[in-house]
């Protein structure tokens, strides 16, 4: 007489169980990479800062704010832009010191542009005015403009920036 083992299983258990196990090796060979490149772009590490040139020292005039432009490539996840930014540099009587100031208002982020007539920098979005140095002369910008670190090396004028 045959007995029946408690360890055997059916015929359509074990197809149902080689299907599960193929469909899980598909599912991890598929799924890894996609899970891998929806992750990757915050796994990425920064660029972090240098110095970047703007331009010859030249150029400068002692006590005016003279607009030089660089640019920088800017990845947000899988789009790659190219920023443009425009800093004001001043530099004082004797050439030793300069102060590198951005162009960006730091109440709304608007694009202030400097006023020789009135010695200031004026934000056109809610009359924001600030003095040659970037201090708030008038409006609503809570703080003073944002400087960069600067130097002149090699007759260039370099800002520690990010890249």
């Amino acid at each position: 007489m045959s007995k029946k083992s408690d360890y055997m299983i059916s015929r359509r258990q074990f197809v149902g169980g080689v299907i599960g196990v193929l469909g899980a090796v598909m599912t991890a060979l598929v799924g890894i990479p996609v899970i891998g490149y929806l992750i990757s772009p915050a796994a990425r590490k920064r660029g972090g800062f240098q110095w970047t040139p703007l331009g010859p020292a030249s150029a400068l005039q002692p006590g005016v704010p003279t607009p030089f432009s660089f640019s920088q490539l800017r990845e947000v996840g899988w789009k790659r832009t190219k920023i443009n930014h425009t800093v004001y540099v001043v530099s004082d009587e004797s050439q030793n010191s300069l102060v590198a100031l951005s162009d960006v208002c730091t109440h709304l982020s608007c694009k202030v542009r400097w006023i020789a007539d009135k010695g200031t920098f004026f934000c056109p979005c809610h009359s924001g005015v600030f003095d040659k140095d970037g201090n708030v002369v008038s409006g609503p910008p809570p703080r003073p403009l944002n400087r960069y670190e600067a130097k002149i090396e090699n007759g260039q004028i370099m800002i520690w920036a990010e890249v």
